[in-house]
């Protein structure tokens, strides 16, 4: 029973450390923030069914993924059509619609049929061409378009993430649901509008040079852009301006976007190109030298400064008539990256928060009677050992919300039930080590080595049934979603937490009261 000294320290330490970082979760906020800052200050974040909040059910508009592909192998056969020397009749389409699944168009010559099919089907392996004659029909694969949504929706839900974290909004619950949904599930939001507004932008910026011998016009319809342009509106003036189709740097060579002031100390957004894109943006900058270029965000021009100097350096400054918060929100969607596909909610609940205090007060009330019992239960079976084995399930609970405040932990109802269950579990190692100590003292031996034959006996038990416990949690987390995996991260570090407290910290304290000649007891 002899404990070495680092093992007391390190004890002492964990239990030290476990109260002043679950002590700020009964604290109230008044008094946080006046605490020294060496003071942990982190709490469980408790989830959308205790705390209220909203909840919104997105659709990834496939749609799109499927018309902006098709619209790709258009720009892609015409390119090849061109570099080939293969020409094309002159009904060659401008664009695909939506309601299309396949690029047509006709050569100029039947001849260039066997050529055509040649150089297009080198482009890319996932679509199929059909030269008929003249006649050319591209369509993609089925399997490429599967791969291109699960991509997009995968990536949908990677960007949502960071525009809501960008906010500053905590513990949010993300997840996909079938193959073009995403459940979004922010606790403690009571007014979704602004969430709602910066996910229904696709923020796909691109840069595009701007033909200024075409007049800007107040009626797009009435007007006709010229070859390789078109017409965009800009938010600044509401006339639509003639605009290269081809943008010369894309919103995806950006690396950081921030809010900053322009030359006359107005709200604008400084951007941070990638080495490609601060190389491209300097060749066109110094190629258009006193010519004007479009900011373009999804679809609209948000400014048209002039190039007055050739910019090198990968950065350049977006200005117009923005606001702090405009200006802000941009920056933040340019950070957090363009959408793949639109979104479209078609569900929204707000959860009101009477139904989280009750759950809270049924869940905390359920813990308490339980744990009361448990304690009772313990101290009348096993007398000391009892209260040693009460004291270490105390201390259980205070590493267990200890642990989950330095993991930013979102505490759900699952997760209170997880808190209960390790309670029982904390118990029931301390069950077999004291009955393990009653069957080796009603065998003759003494105190000493009845105590560290029960630990010894004992040991097997416990770790088989706490590594069976974490085994089935980890499947549960992998396989699991949501609430389900708060139910999982619960229990294995209350699973582990207690393993420590039942075989450690319970020795610890027998040990100390062995040194101090106190006097042991277990009822046989």
């Amino acid at each position: 029973m002899n404990i070495q000294k680092w093992k007391e320290i390190f004890i002492a330490c964990v239990c030290v450390f476990g109260i002043l970082f679950a002590l700020p979760n009964i604290l109230p906020q008044s008094v946080l923030n006046n605490l020294p800052s060496w003071i942990p200050h982190q709490q469980v974040y408790l989830g959308l069914d205790l705390r209220g909040g909203a909840h919104l059910l997105l659709e990834v508009d496939l749609e799109s993924v499927k018309n902006d592909y098709l619209n790709q192998i258009l720009d892609d056969a015409r390119s090849t059509l061109r570099k080939e020397s293969i020409p094309y009749a002159a009904n060659f389409p401008k664009s695909i619609s939506k309601d299309q699944d396949c690029v047509e168009f006709d050569l100029k010559d039947d001849s260039s049929g066997g050529r055509a099919r040649v150089a297009l089907t080198s482009i890319d392996p996932d679509f199929k061409v059909e030269v008929s004659g003249a006649h050319v029909k591209i369509s993609p694969l089925p399997e490429a378009l599967k791969k291109k949504g699960a991509d997009a929706v995968d990536r949908s839900i990677e960007i949502v993430r960071k525009r809501v974290d960008e906010t500053g909004t905590r513990e949010t619950n993300i997840q996909r649901q079938g193959d073009d949904r995403i459940l979004l599930q922010i606790p403690g939001l009571r007014d979704p509008s602004h969430v709602k507004e910066m996910l229904g932008r696709t923020a796909k910026m691109t840069f595009r040079l701007v033909n200024e011998e075409v007049p800007e016009v107040m009626d797009r319809k009435k007007a006709i852009a010229p070859v390789g342009y078109v017409y965009l509106k800009s938010s600044d003036t509401g006339k639509y301006t003639a605009v290269k189709k081809q943008a010369f740097v894309g919103g995806e060579t950006l690396v950081d976007a921030r809010l900053t002031q322009d030359e006359y100390n107005n709200p604008a957004v400084s951007l941070t190109f990638n080495r490609s894109g601060g190389k491209k943006f300097g060749e066109i900058t110094s190629e258009n030298v006193n010519k004007r270029f479009a900011v373009v965000l999804d679809d609209t021009i948000i400014s048209a400064p002039k190039i007055n100097q050739p910019i090198m350096d990968g950065h350049g400054i977006i200005s117009g008539h923005f606001t702090v918060e405009s200006a802000n929100e941009l920056a933040l969607l340019l950070r957090a990256g363009a959408l793949p596909a639109p979104l479209n909610i078609i569900e929204e609940k707000t959860v009101g928060p009477d139904l989280g205090a009750d759950s809270v007060r049924s869940g905390v009330l359920a813990t308490i009677i339980s744990g009361i019992f448990v304690l009772v239960f313990m101290y009348l079976w096993y007398s000391k050992f009892g209260l040693i084995a009460n004291i270490a399930v105390v201390v259980n609970i205070i590493l267990l919300i200890a642990g989950l405040s330095c993991l930013q932990a979102t505490l759900t109802l699952p997760g209170i039930a997880g808190i209960a269950l390790t309670v029982g579990m904390a118990v029931d190692a301390n069950v077999l080590i004291n009955e393990r100590i009653k069957e080796s003292l009603r065998h003759g031996s003494k105190w000493l080595k009845a105590i560290e034959d029960g630990y010894a006996f004992a040991m097997t038990s416990i770790v088989d049934s706490n590594l069976n416990t974490i085994i089935g949690m980890s499947c549960l987390y992998i396989f699991g979603t949501g609430p389900v995996r708060g139910f999982a991260i619960t229990t294995i570090l209350g699973t582990l937490i207690s393993f420590f407290t039942a075989t450690t910290l319970t020795r610890y304290i027998i040990s100390l009261c062995m040194k101090s000649k106190h006097q042991l007891s277990i009822p046989m």
